[in-house]
């Protein structure tokens, strides 16, 4: 019996142990899984806005407070908070650098004796600005304007770019660039300079622009042969837009006894006393370009041929065609010229008038589609000219040749030639103006 009791206590014992041992390991069980779950799913805080309850569901606590960005009541956008200007290590608002002030002690400006008084005075300093450098700026600008025609464009740049105390120079380099240019621009430059009185430019400004150029021309007649009488017509032209007073004048005519300088203000003092000079001083540089009258460029265009069969000066005729300004227009030189062939019938002419043409085809002073419809023109009133000109169709035959075997004349062109109505034989007037080359039917 004792022997049995006593193995019933030792199976009790392995009972007990087994029991303590499996509820250990039940109890590490269930903390691994609870340390899993916990990792898995943390647990979600629910964000309650301010205004729907007066106590919020969970605050952050000061650490997330420091560098947040997230608004205080639930509607930002992840902005910086008071618009950059709060939080540690930011630029702050745009603009507050402004409203502080901060003093260097180690400053090589710093005043210790007038920083703490409050009797600071603050100036604005303009730098001295050269006359090469008011060139640079002032020619871009007027070459602009000489393409566009657009005052207020220019005045809008020459109000930034040029300072108030050099705007005598803007008006002397205007006029003196506008010297190297047409007619054309110098009556661009003076409407300009009309346009610039009073708002950008004064009276003191062009009264000093005027007494420096006259100061200068013995330079500026070196590149400009004609530089007193443009100059004269510049100052003629300004006391007829109100820009400086006619008084202006006779203080000029005691500053100096220099030839070209007295010759200058001649020419302005002849223009304004002449009769009705002030309305005439608005032609003071011509009419220019297509606003001439169509007769008035067909004289000059017949002058021009005239004179280049008298001279037989290329270059010239070439610089009086470009000085007319009617690229648009050169048809009619074309057509004055062939009529002129005609009308002349002499071998001579026609071969001057033929390397005339060539020579503007060459430059491209005369467009080919300008060359084309000169030539149509003449074909178009062949049958009127020929009642003038009996031999028309004989000589225009003969001059189309000669120009097409200089080069400058198309196929085009030489396929619109037109002919005549019935065959002439020699009795009947042709005499020897006979044709050497073949028809091909």
């Amino acid at each position: 019996m004792a022997s049995e009791k006593a193995d019933v206590d030792i199976a009790e014992d392995n009972i007990d142990i087994d029991k303590v041992v499996n509820e250990e390991l039940a109890a590490k069980e269930n903390a691994t899984v609870g340390d899993s779950l916990t990792k898995r799913r943390p647990k979600k805080v629910n964000r309650q806005n301010s205004k729907e309850s007066a106590v919020p569901a969970f605050v952050h606590g000061p650490r997330s407070w420091k560098n947040s960005r997230r608004s205080r009541n639930g509607y930002g956008r992840g902005l910086p908070k008071k618009k950059g200007a709060g939080g540690k290590g930011v630029w702050g608002l745009p603009g507050s650098e402004l409203l502080e002030t901060y003093e260097d002690i180690n400053d090589p400006n710093f005043d210790n004796e007038n920083m703490g008084n409050g009797d600071i005075e603050l100036k604005a300093v303009v730098p001295e600005v050269s006359d090469e450098e008011i060139k640079k700026k002032v020619e871009p600008i007027i070459l602009e304007y000489f393409e566009n025609g657009d005052t207020h464009e220019a005045i809008l740049s020459v109000e930034e770019q040029i300072p108030l105390n050099r705007r005598e120079t803007l008006v002397e380099q205007l006029i003196e660039i506008a010297m190297d240019h047409k007619p054309s621009h110098r009556e661009m430059t003076s409407v300009l300079i009309s346009d610039l009185f009073p708002h950008t430019i004064n009276e003191t400004d062009i009264s000093k622009a005027f007494e420096n150029l006259l100061a200068n021309l013995p330079d500026l007649i070196l590149d400009i042969p004609d530089a007193p009488t443009i100059l004269g017509n510049f100052i003629a032209r300004a006391i007829a837009d109100d820009c400086i007073p006619p008084k202006f004048i006779v203080s000029l005519k005691q500053k100096s006894d220099n030839k070209d300088f007295q010759e200058a203000v001649s020419r302005a003092d002849t223009l304004l006393s002449m009769k009705h000079g002030l309305v005439r001083l608005h032609n003071v540089w011509g009419v220019g370009g297509a606003l001439r009258p169509v007769k008035a460029l067909t004289r000059q265009m017949w002058l021009l041929l005239q004179e280049f069969l008298s001279s037989g000066d290329i270059n010239e005729a070439s610089r009086c065609l470009r000085l007319l300004e009617v690229p648009h227009f050169h048809h009619e030189l074309v057509y004055e010229a062939i009529v002129m062939a005609l009308e002349a019938n002499s071998a001579v002419k026609e071969e001057q008038l033929c390397t005339l043409l060539k020579s503007f085809s060459d430059a491209i002073l005369v467009t080919p589609d300008q060359m084309e419809r000169g030539f149509q023109r003449v074909f178009d009133d062949l049958p009127d000219i020929s009642t003038d000109v009996p031999l028309a169709f004989i000589i225009l035959d003969r001059f189309v040749d000669r120009c097409h075997s200089v080069g400058f004349l198309t196929e085009g062109i030489m396929k619109k030639m037109p002919s005549r109505g019935r065959k002439r034989f020699v009795s009947e007037g042709d005499q020897h103006y006979i044709k050497t080359h073949k028809i091909e039917h």
